[in-house]
Parts: structure tokens; C-alpha cells; sequence
């Protein structure tokens, strides 16, 4: 068990209307870091994943044993293990939603959501060749306003991994209609958006995770998309 104990509130649905001008109470920003925060001394968390991934290639591996089930020696451990919460350590990640097995839909991958209380993982390649993502608590549904624990998180490999975490200025974590899916806002600013068609979509620095623009450019389109969940 790894000793960073990640601080986190459940939340109700809060109102629907979009983070235009959120107030920005005071607090201190957390940048993006990189790297595991446990201990050299401690058991690092492994990403389980119950097949390959297309997105998680080479360059946003680094040295290890990769946990895959289909293919169990084929490529090295991902960074991104050891970000996870410590109570999802060895657990397996299924792939829940592809768009390369089940096209460009918003609403496919809502139906394609696990459990509301299971946790999901989203990766996204844009045609830049940049990965980017997001980590959810809870499963990625449509909703009527904000939901979300402060484990939510966002990342890039840039090529190195860098994670933006909770800055606790506001509680804007997840929120997703038919038309758009958001991570992270405040002053109509996101930190990652995607279309209904899941062709576009869109990053900037938002007050949720004081966050770098994932991509390259504030908005890009998207090659392939990942959800992955527990079983």
C-alpha cells in the first residue's frame, strides 16, 4: 500500500449550468509532476490490463513487467500505475469502450460505462500523435450537472508523464451530455472536452487541476479513444 493517501469528497449533481466566471476561492494550485509519488522503498501499483491497449505504446512506457493478460511479457509496466488510488492495486481494468471496435459516439460509450460505482480510465491518441487522459472515481455517464471525487485526475505523456490533481478550487470534476463530455472547468475554461461525435475536442488550463493543455493545440481531433473500467 502505497503511503500518499489521496483526499477526496463525495459530491451530488450541482447545478447544470455551464463554469462560466466560478469564483476561485483561495487555495494553492497544484502544478503538474511527474513521476510516482511512493516511497523507492515501497510496492509500486501496477495498471492490470485484461488485453492490450492501442493507445499506452512504447513511448509512454517506462521500464518494468506489464501485467497483461492476453499478452503477459509483451511490453513494460505503464507509468500511470502508480497514480491510480492505492485500493485499485492488481486490479483488472477491462476495456470497456474503443473506437476502433465501436465508432465515434458519446452515447455508445455512456451505455459502455460499468457500474456507477466502479472507476474509469479515459485514453485518447489525437492525430498529433500526442496521449492524453483523464481518471474518474465514479463511471463516466450523462449527467445533469458536476459529479466527481477529488481522486479525479488528468494526465499527458508529453512524452513523459505528467498528472494534474485536484487544486480544490472548485468541485467542477466530471460532467457529460449527449452533445459534450467535460473534465474539469471554472471561468468557461476546460480542462479537457469532447464532441458527441467524439471527432473533436478541446484542452485548456482550468482552475480544477490547474492543468497544462493536454494536447498540442487547445483543440484537436481525435484518432483513437479508450474507456477502460473494473469488472
Amino acid at each position: 500500500m502505497r503511503g500518499l493517501r489521496a483526499r477526496y469528497q463525495l459530491l451530488a449533481d450541482q447545478d447544470e449550468d455551464l463554469p462560466m466566471g466560478c469564483a476561485d476561492p483561495a487555495g494553492e494550485g497544484q502544478r503538474g509532476w511527474e513521476g510516482a509519488p511512493a516511497g523507492a522503498e515501497e510496492e509500486p501499483c501496477r495498471l492490470v490490463l485484461s488485453t492490450p491497449s492501442s493507445i499506452l505504446r512504447d513511448r509512454e512506457i517506462e521500464e518494468g513487467r506489464m501485467l497483461s493478460r492476453s499478452a503477459p511479457s509483451e511490453a513494460p509496466v505503464p507509468q500511470l500505475g502508480p497514480q491510480l488510488p492505492p485500493r485499485l492495486t492488481q486490479q483488472p481494468w477491462h476495456l470497456l469502450y474503443s473506437t476502433a471496435r465501436d465508432g465515434f459516439s458519446l452515447r455508445t460509450l455512456y451505455r459502455s460505462a460499468a457500474r456507477p460505482d466502479s472507476p474509469a480510465l479515459l485514453l485518447i491518441r489525437d492525430t498529433g500523435a500526442q496521449a492524453f487522459g483523464a481518471f474518474s472515481a465514479s463511471a463516466i455517464r450523462s449527467s445533469g450537472g458536476f459529479y466527481g471525487t477529488g481522486e479525479t485526475f488528468l494526465f499527458s505523456f508529453c512524452p513523459e508523464l505528467k498528472v494534474f490533481r485536484w487544486t480544490g478550487r472548485n468541485d467542477f470534476f466530471v460532467k457529460g451530455d449527449v452533445n459534450l463530455l467535460m473534465v474539469g472547468g471554472g471561468s468557461g475554461r476546460f480542462g479537457l472536452w469532447l464532441d458527441g461525435d467524439l471527432h473533436h475536442g478541446g484542452s485548456q488550463p482550468c482552475e480544477t487541476f490547474d492543468n497544462e493543455t493536454l494536447s498540442h493545440r487547445e483543440e484537436f481531433c481525435v484518432q483513437d479513444l479508450e474507456m477502460w473500467g473494473l469488472a
